[in-house]
């Protein structure tokens, strides 16, 4: 019997542990497909675990890292992710502008309210739904905002309350420029009351600045993950001279100036947009001097001009610039607001442009799009009761012929783009 037991024991235990050993290797590895995981004895740690290969296993468990297939080197440019290129994210925002905004003396005194404030709320009640259709509206504050303690004063030498600038942003306007033939009309003491309003609503401005530093500083805004940075300039100051060593108190259209600008705008934002205060007044089509300085900011690549000065409305127009680069020009908005006299001259609008943003294996595209128009009218009788009619609106109470006068104002404004959208009111 001892004999049989050792005979066991000697030929028949290493087959037995082989078979042990297989049946627990065999439990190990249905644990792992049926969990997805390696467990840990250190906690509830998960660590993925690859199911297609057991090569490169390192003792106890350890996964030993494969070098990637075609491995580039150090100097090699990074590889493009496909699925990135082959979905592109593409992001749209529109783009707004309305024209002049010149409060002459009979509007600030209507808007005088019992308390000494001013209340200018009124004037944009009619349009205020469609000027806060855009993302980014941008508004040319023609006159400064120097405040009453100054003492307010109409053409030609305009200051206008401060709260000119909490009307136009409770409209709906987020960003104002700022340099034009009134910048200094009332000296460095208006300027610099109005940019402290300006700052205290927090609504950024372009083309007339504090000082050096902050001239110096473009400002930039974004909206859906598109960056804008706005810029402005004016063709002079009705002969009042720029004081010495100020400049930066008002922009004035220099061709080499704006050109580093543009070129710093490039660097901090997708788009680049340039208020021009530049024209005849009253004349209702850009003159050469407007379409050259168009052209050539279409060459630094200036994706959309916004601009004013005219008083009236000139038809917008798509210029094309160096490598096919296209920019689209709004050469006068008209009059947004003012208590000037003649139908043309209180004929205005809002200008309206769509900006695309594809972005896909890691290059970036812009594309403006979409241009389209509201046109409006100041409607006042007797120097009272100021308001912004959309003209589509307009009865002909206020506006005689309104219908025709309408439809002229649109087949002007599409003289240089057939295509050009109208927006109807809000």
């Amino acid at each position: 019997m001892k004999g049989e037991v050792f005979y066991i024991r000697k030929y028949w235990m290493p087959y037995i542990a082989l078979l042990l050993a297989a049946v627990i290797l065999a439990g190990c590895s249905q644990l792992r497909s049926q969990s997805g995981y390696v467990g840990s004895t250190s906690g509830s740690v998960e660590i993925p675990v690859k199911l297609d290969s057991a090569e490169g296993e390192r003792p106890g468990g350890e996964e030993e890292a494969q070098p990637p297939i075609d491995q580039a080197s150090p100097d090699s440019e990074p590889e493009i992710d496909q699925s990135d290129a082959s979905e592109p994210v593409v992001s749209t925002v529109t783009l707004g502008a309305i024209g002049d905004v010149l409060i002459h003396r009979p509007i600030y005194r209507e808007a005088e309210q019992p308390d000494g404030t001013y209340d200018f709320s009124p004037i944009f009640q009619e349009v205020v739904g469609t000027m806060r259709k855009p993302e980014l509206l941008i508004a040319n504050e023609e006159t400064m905002i120097g405040g009453k303690e100054i003492g307010l004063s109409t053409y030609p030498r305009f200051n206008s309350p401060h709260e000119v600038g909490d009307a136009l942003q409770e409209a709906g306007v987020d960003f104002v420029t700022l340099a034009n033939n009134h910048t200094l009309d009332r000296g460095e003491k208006a300027i610099q009351s109005a940019l402290k309003y300006w700052d205290k609503l927090r609504l950024p401005y372009a083309g007339a600045y504090k000082n050096q530093e902050d001239q110096a500083e473009i400002r930039t805004v974004s909206r859906n993950g598109i960056s804008f940075a706005v810029l402005a300039y004016t063709y002079g100051t009705n002969g009042i001279p720029v004081p010495a060593g100020k400049d930066y108190l008002v922009n004035l259209i220099d061709a080499d100036a704006i050109s580093a600008d543009v070129e710093r705008a490039k660097e901090l934002a997708d788009v680049v947009v340039v208020a021009m205060h530049w024209g005849k007044e009253y004349e209702d089509r850009p003159n050469a001097e407007q379409q050259t300085l168009a052209k050539q900011l279409a060459d630094m690549g200036v994706d959309v001009i916004i601009g004013n000065h005219p008083h009236v409305l000139q038809p917008p127009a798509w210029v094309e610039g160096q490598d096919g680069h296209r920019t689209f020009v709004f050469y006068s908005l008209g009059n947004f607001i003012s208590s000037q006299e003649g139908t043309k001259k209180r004929i205005g609008g809002i200008g309206f442009v769509d900006v695309v943003k594809t972005t896909a294996g890691g290059r970036t595209a812009i594309e403006i799009v979409n241009p389209a128009f509201m046109p409006t009218y100041t409607y006042y009788k007797n120097w009272k009761d100021y308001r912004i009619v959309p003209m589509e609106l307009a009865t002909a109470d206020e506006l005689n012929q309104a219908k025709q006068q309408f439809k002229s104002t649109m087949s002007h404004m599409r003289s240089d783009v057939p295509d050009l959208s109208l927006i109807h009111a809000e």
